[in-house]
């Protein structure tokens, strides 16, 4: 069942995505799709899966590898400076253990943007299918490098950190690029606003070649709690669906505890499937008979 007037915006978190991965779970169960789909970091990792179309597959990775060390540990980040194995997370894992439906992806007639940071300019870079090609995963992995836990990739001729850093929620970007409404799904409880980072001391010493970065690191909770107002006043207008924690989250940004991870996973599942018949009676809304009926076949 397609969308067609629709898009779907995805925020990161690192191990918070799991809420997303559980609300994509429903919507591929119930065969729900979207014409655009954006996502940053956790957001653009979960949105892989889902465009190909692997049912279970992010509860599996994100879930089931959380105690590996070789997905996420200290030992990683002494040994080479990344907490996630960046090596093991975006060429072991979906390539040989549990394998990326690499054909059923790129057939996908849904455009998937990935939004990423310059680390020159401090300012979102977005990466269409027609960017990236078949190279998917090397700008999946450049989203989601976190700052001071992960190194920064290089990629034609840029050198990029986690999406999220100057586009959180990236909302603006799907409006440009022509979709009006649009179904966003948050891995922050409602309620939430950022605070100033406590490391901003550190930035000049970790990117000193970078001091636009430093610049959009320093004011990301600015962004962030601009972005949150901006979308309630979205939703009560009527352009955005919001699906997101109701209550403080009890999962941190590089959780490993199973059960609280699975708890979150089918928390985004549930609140999705209340969320569902809103969305597509919200999505027919604004369309012609003849778009109805295709979205209905």
């Amino acid at each position: 069942m397609l969308v067609d007037n629709t898009g779907l915006v995805l925020e990161g978190g690192g191990m918070r995505g799991v809420y997303t991965a559980g609300a994509l779970e429903y919507f591929l169960e119930q065969g729900l799709e979207f014409p655009y789909v954006i996502g940053v970091s956790a957001g653009a990792c979960i949105a892989a899966s889902y465009l190909s179309k692997q049912a279970g597959r992010n509860k599996k990775v994100n879930i089931g590898f959380a105690r590996d060390p070789k997905y996420l540990s200290w030992r990683n980040y002494w040994k080479s400076r990344e907490l996630f194995g960046m090596d093991y997370v975006f060429d072991e894992i979906p390539n040989k253990i549990v394998p990326f439906d690499y054909e059923t992806f790129y057939s996908s007639q849904s455009e998937f943007v990935i939004g990423t940071t310059d680390c020159h300019t401090g300012k979102p870079v977005y990466w269409s299918r027609k960017d990236y090609g078949k190279d998917v995963l090397t700008i999946i992995r450049a989203s989601s490098s976190l700052p001071f836990l992960a190194p920064v990739v290089e990629y034609q001729s840029k050198h990029l950190l986690d999406g999220g850093i100057s586009d959180s929620i990236p909302i603006e970007k799907a409006e440009k690029d022509g979709f009006a409404k649009n179904v966003v799904v948050l891995t922050r409880n409602k309620g939430y606003f950022k605070k100033p980072s406590k490391f901003n001391f550190l930035l000049k010493r970790k990117y000193p070649q970078y001091p636009n970065l430093q610049k959009t690191l320093m004011n990301r909770y600015k962004q962030y709690n601009s972005l949150v107002e901006t979308l309630e006043e979205k939703e009560a207008k009527g352009e955005i669906i919001i699906i997101q924690p109701q209550q403080p989250l009890k999962v941190g940004r590089i959780e490993k505890d199973p059960k609280k991870l699975e708890n979150l996973y089918w928390q985004g599942y549930e609140d999705a499937k209340q969320k569902y018949a809103n969305i597509l009676e919200w999505s027919n809304a604004s369309t012609s008979p003849q778009e109805k009926a295709a979205i209905t076949d």
